[in-house]
């Protein structure tokens, strides 16, 4: 075993740092506080081969692994969570449900303007009732010849209202059949296909999430993802990246508030030397430390066992639960070493603290995962 970046992924962790410095860092706030999604940083994350991280060459991507993938989210969450949760959301949800279960005609259609960000990707499973129950879902899509007519609505859509392509999970059987779902491909400008409401969050307040509504869509059977009846088993599998992907947005925010807190506890000086030498704020720190290195190994076996091809759902879903729950703990304990600076705008913990909390529950809550790893392992 190597822990060492390797030189791909230590060039990569510059380049972002860097770009993150000069293109996001300067307006994270402006953002956060006007829910301003800034596509324009999206289309250049795109010319720099972010938006297509896992996307073959050939396709217009960028051709790396899931090790590389996890270096990129976490590098930009340890900056910006909300721009790192869209590139995650892009790459592993919409693109990669294409790239993997889209024909080669799909593929060359519509991956490689996601590859370059010259199309923004939305995925949509969840609806207003169900949320972990998705097999309860209510948006339908009914055959009529070569076309079938949508109806219903998603949220919690991240790009709903930006997004040039999204993949929407719909139901063409019955309520409650794993079977009874497919996948289809909708684009902007389709009659029927409009965007709903924007959430007002606590948090990831730059990433956009609204709701997808279908009103007597009609939608060509080329844009079907797959069989009839395969969206669900497709949802799961595409679930399990996307899991790995939250793992690396909760490392990044976790690593961004350590390291804040870090500084500030050298930099602030009480009872005439600085709070780090208080044993209260020296184990907090060394708590945070520890539970950040548990969760980058977690998740870096998650993603070697993705790249090799081999069952990763068990441990995707370890990975995904554990970093989610320690990103929160960190993001709350850097709060407390700020003491009532860490409750301002004028530090970064304070957002980190509201950022952190989506990741517990995005792409399936922690209870859920619980489920996942339980399940697995009673199998065995």
């Amino acid at each position: 075993m190597n822990f060492d970046y390797n030189e791909t992924q230590s060039m990569i962790a510059q380049s972002i740092r860097d770009f993150a410095e000069k293109n996001i860092r300067p307006y994270i706030m402006e953002w956060d506080e006007a829910q301003i999604f800034p596509v324009q940083l999206f289309k250049k994350l795109g010319e720099m081969g972010f938006m297509g991280v896992l996307v073959p060459q050939d396709l217009g991507g960028s051709g790396l692994g899931y090790h590389e993938y996890i270096t990129i989210v976490e590098e930009i969450s340890k900056v910006d969570p909300s721009i790192g949760l869209s590139v995650a959301a892009h790459n592993s949800l919409c693109t990669n449900h294409i790239l993997t279960f889209g024909s080669e005609e799909q593929k060359k259609r519509w991956i490689p303007k996601l590859a370059t960000a010259e199309h923004i990707g939305a995925w949509g499973l969840t609806e207003h009732n169900t949320g972990s129950d998705a097999g309860g879902m209510n948006t339908t899509a009914k055959r009529d010849g070569d076309h079938w007519v949508v109806n219903g609505a998603k949220n919690f859509i991240t790009h709903a209202i930006s997004g040039d392509i999204a993949v929407v999970i719909v139901r063409t059987g019955e309520k409650g059949d794993s079977r009874g779902m497919t996948a289809f491909v909708f684009e902007k400008g389709m009659p029927g296909f409009t965007s709903g409401k924007k959430e007002n969050k606590l948090g990831m307040r730059a990433s956009e999430t609204a709701e997808l509504i279908f009103d007597n869509c009609r939608i060509p059977d080329a844009n079907r993802l797959g069989e009839v009846g395969q969206g669900f088993i497709q949802a799961m599998k595409v679930l399990d990246g996307g899991r790995i992907s939250i793992g690396a947005l909760s490392l990044g925010i976790a690593k961004g508030a350590y390291e804040a807190a870090l500084k500030y506890s050298k930099e602030r000086h009480q009872f005439g030397k600085p709070i780090s030498e208080f044993q209260g704020i020296s184990f907090k720190l060394a708590d945070m430390a520890t539970e950040i290195e548990a969760s980058e190994l977690l998740l870096h076996k998650a993603a070697f066992l993705k790249q090799q091809h081999k069952p990763v759902t068990t441990m995707g879903a370890m990975a995904k639960m554990f970093s989610s729950e320690v990103c929160v703990r960190v993001a709350n304990e850097a709060v407390q070493i700020h003491g009532g600076y860490g409750y301002t705008k004028d530090y970064p913990v304070e957002k980190f603290y509201r950022d952190s909390k989506l990741c517990t529950i995005g792409e399936g809550t922690t209870e859920i995962q619980k489920v996942v790893i339980s399940r697995n392992l009673l199998k065995e």
